[in-house]
């Protein structure tokens, strides 16, 4: 919905800061761009579709990616292209609803003469809340993907907001008779996914949902996995260990964050597939 949408613009206008600094030197972006750096070469051209304030797709420009980024939030994009210039790198940037980003992509003159070569979502599909657009989201995606293409899809676990209150109880326990705690307790014991006010609107999904979404794409499947891996719940502690123990936990990390049964341990999954040709 529109108005859902307005909520979750207005959160990140007010949080870039604080979203630039969420995932510096952390699990999840250190092992995510493990992932995408196999996936993604120097010199192709990728499209970072809710890329907030520029960390993954400062990442791939420093790299040799030409990267444009689109993102919801007006302050979010103004953010990344400071960064990008402090980190001296090119970033083509614009402020669009991921669901019109194609229309908005050709009115600034961003989108390449035969697609691009990877496509990262990374947001928008655990911040619009109805599974119809979801779907239109991954649709919009895969028509600025060139055919052989890699799509990255993120999702926000129903095991994110429980995992954080766990980790910061102080901030909001779980165990409160509050109506929407209450609602989003018995979606988790049923094993399905949660749509509704978490840090903003959101879509929290259970890790059963994921495969069958993403099946009805036209895409190859190459791999899923946890982006935290095992070192979501203890990160806080992982990260205070010298720069070689923790080099040691990305390392056994990363081997275990493909395998299903460990997929619980992080907060995000993403899915990534290659566009049929």
């Amino acid at each position: 919905m529109k108005e859902d949408r307005e909520a979750v613009r207005a959160y990140y206008n007010r949080t870039a800061e604080q979203e630039w600094g969420r995932i510096d030197n952390r699990p999840e972006f250190l092992l995510t761009c493990r992932f995408l750096d196999r996936m993604i070469q120097p010199g192709e051209r990728v499209l970072d579709i809710g890329g907030g304030p520029g960390r993954y797709s400062i990442h791939l420009a420093e790299r040799g990616c030409d990267v444009t980024l689109l993102d919801l939030a007006e302050e979010n994009v103004r953010l990344a292209e400071e960064n990008a210039r402090e980190a001296g790198v090119m970033l083509n940037a614009a402020a669009g609803d991921a669901l019109l980003a194609g229309e908005v992509l050709r009115e600034q003159g961003l989108d390449p003469a035969g697609g691009f070569d990877a496509v990262l979502l990374m947001g928008p599909l655990y911040h619009l809340l109805e599974e119809e657009e979801r779907i239109k989201s991954v649709e919009e995606a895969l028509s600025l993907l060139k055919p052989g293409g890699v799509l990255c899809a993120s999702f926000i676990l129903n095991t994110a907001d429980l995992q954080f209150r766990m980790k910061y109880p102080a901030d909001g326990p779980i165990l409160t008779d509050n109506p929407i705690d209450l609602d989003f307790r018995a979606a988790l014991l049923r094993g399905e996914g949660w749509s509704g006010d978490g840090f903003t609107r959101a879509h929290f999904a259970d890790v059963s949902e994921i495969e069958p979404f993403m099946a009805r794409f036209p895409l190859d499947p190459i791999v899923i996995f946890g982006q935290e891996g095992i070192m979501g719940p203890c990160e806080e502690a992982l990260m205070a260990l010298t720069p070689e123990e923790i080099g040691e936990w990305l390392r056994f990390s990363e081997n275990l964050a493909v395998r299903r049964e460990y997929w619980g341990f992080a907060e995000h999954l993403m899915y990534i597939g290659r566009k049929k040709e």
